[in-house]
């Protein structure tokens, strides 16, 4: 899903969905559409047009090592999906010399205490728990990307 990139300016005179300038690529990675839709709707009202979806981590993975349309600068991961788990996703992503730099914010129901200190083990940049409420997605994971 490519759509033209929109260059907004924040309230700090940042220009949004850009890293030092340039666009920022989302990879959105969640079995659940509506999930998907939700978080893709809410980057694209903070002016983060440049979004790739994946329905599992295997469908991330080939998205990822076929390199079509670039990388993505950070990757949204859910952690319950079917063929791949999100945590699965991580793991295979972090032992990737190419893959590896790439941040990974997981956005999840999981929230007992031992998953969030294994997806951080792994190399996860952030955790967030479902469900996210417009105001709560702003402010723990657009508020992220535009530092």
């Amino acid at each position: 899903m490519q759509s033209q990139y929109s260059k907004r300016k924040n309230f700090q005179g940042k220009q949004e969905g850009s890293v030092e300038g340039l666009p920022m690529k989302i990879m959105v990675v969640d079995d659940s559409i509506t999930m998907r839709r939700i978080v893709i709707l809410n980057l694209k009202k903070a002016g983060y047009e440049d979004v790739i979806e994946a329905e599992n981590g295997r469908v991330a993975l080939g998205i990822l090592y076929a390199e079509k349309s670039g990388r993505p600068d950070i990757i949204l991961l859910d952690w319950n999906m079917p063929e791949m788990t999100g945590i699965d996703f991580l793991r295979e992503i972090k032992y990737d010399k190419k893959l590896k730099h790439i941040p990974v914010i997981m956005v999840t129901t999981e929230s007992e205490r031992e998953n969030v200190m294994e997806a951080l083990k792994y190399g996860a940049s952030g955790y967030l728990v479902k469900p996210l409420t417009p105001d709560k997605f702003k402010e723990q994971v657009i508020d992220k990307l535009n530092n």
